[in-house]
């Protein structure tokens, strides 16, 4: 009965997941045909650097050339440098802050399921067209991936389904139909933590390695293997008194994590190779003579003025108003979830109960991941019912006394590694980055649209 109500919501889920893009479509559209972009940026094109451009047959008159010159000139912002490194590489230095897992995706619908209309409309419009299709369809499955998420960590489907929604409709909902990585992002992340909390940690931090080869604070998804790999060490070192267990434990999960990182790395490899390699010293960049060349951070910071507190001017004001209604939204979440749980804050989830930890999200218990059970041990509860009778009934009485809405919902101990997620990033918004971003920046954090539904399913005051 509840996957079959889980199901239908799902495909109510679709349904308005697909509106809400077509409902962005339609007003981009509307918008744009009333105001000249402010972003002109599209109509420069010049030709490659390194390599010729794919000669494109001239579209047709009438429609045809409607459509091609409609779709090149939506391209604005970032995602010009998107569609320029999908058409000629990396070129410019500061075209690698833009990661490659978009352009690469556009290229290949463009010269694949796209190619036929190359004829008709042209090469560029039809890597616009790709980046479209990518970004809007990635939404989609990103807020299947959020729901599904939603329903293991809260554990109810109205609530998951209203976050769903909110999501769908959140206030970034441009970009994520734009030629932007926000999107891939989104569907990696998240997807990544869908398979997480199903057990299939290999997948998921393939998921999770793709998605820092689209953004790169993919790399922070690392952080839901360690807050993992932690308590399961806890609990085969100190619980099950099992020394080879836990070191099992702890290697894997740092090979996780070295395989989320990976290509990020091997990206800032690639990037000094084509810059820095075969010049001389007097030639080199200031970032190429570093003993730790990290190229990303001399881009951000040597070409969009990114650093710590650099933001803090008083002309940027209205750029923190701007991005004041997603951080206040991140700090009310994270402000409540500490005060309904400080405990958890205090012991970095230590001070979960029992039954929490062996929670269907796999977040705090081993869950027989590597070590295989007898038949009798199919009820998680078997095995400690016996020598535990007393500390069960403790941990019993505790939780009873405790308020039943901190247990459940946005308030259990499985949500507690996402708030602390949110409060890193939110942190990195706030005084590392350009705080107009935040918005966006911050989107494809659950705790969000978790603290969202659960404010709209709370009783009135």
């Amino acid at each position: 009965m509840a996957k079959a109500m889980e199901s239908r919501k799902e495909t109510i889920l679709i349904k308005y997941a697909i509106f809400s893009r077509l409902l962005v479509l339609f007003l981009t559209i509307l918008w744009r045909s009333f105001l000249q972009p402010y972003d002109t940026s599209a109509a420069l094109n010049p030709p490659c650097l390194h390599h010729k451009d794919v000669i494109e047959n001239p579209p047709p008159p009438l429609v045809a050339n409607g459509v091609s010159k409609t779709l090149k000139n939506s391209v604005v912002w970032d995602s010009v440098y998107f569609l320029r490194i999908t058409q000629c590489g990396y070129e410019y230095e500061q075209t690698y802050a833009f990661l490659p897992l978009l352009p690469f995706f556009i290229k290949l619908l463009s010269r694949t399921v796209f190619a036929p209309l190359v004829p008709l409309i042209g090469l560029r419009a039809v890597m616009v067209l790709s980046g479209y299709f990518v970004s809007n369809l990635a939404f989609v499955f990103a807020a299947i991936y959020l729901f599904r998420v939603s329903v293991i960590i809260l554990k109810d489907t109205d609530a998951a389904f209203r976050a769903s929604v909110i999501f769908c409709f959140n206030p970034a909902s441009i970009f994520y139909s734009s030629i932007y990585s926000e999107s891939l992002y989104a569907l990696f992340s998240i997807g990544g933590v869908y398979y997480l909390l199903s057990g299939t940690s290999n997948v998921a931090v393939l998921w999770f390695a793709l998605s820092s080869c689209a953004r790169s604070n993919g790399v922070l998804n690392a952080g839901y293997i360690c807050f993992q790999t932690m308590h399961r060490a806890y609990e085969a070192l100190y619980q099950k008194k099992r020394l080879c267990l836990a070191v099992q434990v702890l290697v894997a999960g740092f090979l996780r994590c070295v395989c989320i990182c990976l290509p990020f790395v091997v990206y800032q490899a690639y990037a000094y190779y084509n810059i820095c390699h075969g010049h001389k010293q007097d030639e080199l960049r200031p970032w190429c003579k570093a003993r730790i060349p990290l190229m990303y951070s001399f881009i951000q910071s040597h070409y969009w003025g990114v650093g710590f507190l650099r933001y803090f001017q008083f002309k940027q004001l209205p750029n923190f108003l701007l991005a004041s209604p997603i951080l206040s939204l991140a700090v009310c979440s994270i402000k409540s979830y500490m005060t309904s749980r400080p405990e958890l804050f205090l012991s970095l989830g230590f001070q979960a109960t029992e039954k929490e930890k062996r929670s269907s999200a796999r977040l705090y218990s081993l869950k027989d991941a590597y070590v295989k059970t007898s038949p009798n041990e199919g009820n998680p509860d078997f095995r400690q019912r016996k020598p535990s009778r007393k500390k069960d009934a403790t941990v019993t009485n505790v939780a009873a006394e405790s308020n039943s809405l901190e247990k459940s919902g946005y308030f259990s101990a499985d949500v507690f590694p996402f708030v602390v997620h949110l409060g890193l990033m939110a942190a990195t918004a706030f005084v590392a980055m350009h705080v107009q971003v935040a918005t966006r920046f911050l989107s494809a954090n659950p705790p969000l649209y978790w603290f969202a539904s659960h404010l709209i399913a709370s009783p009135k005051n």
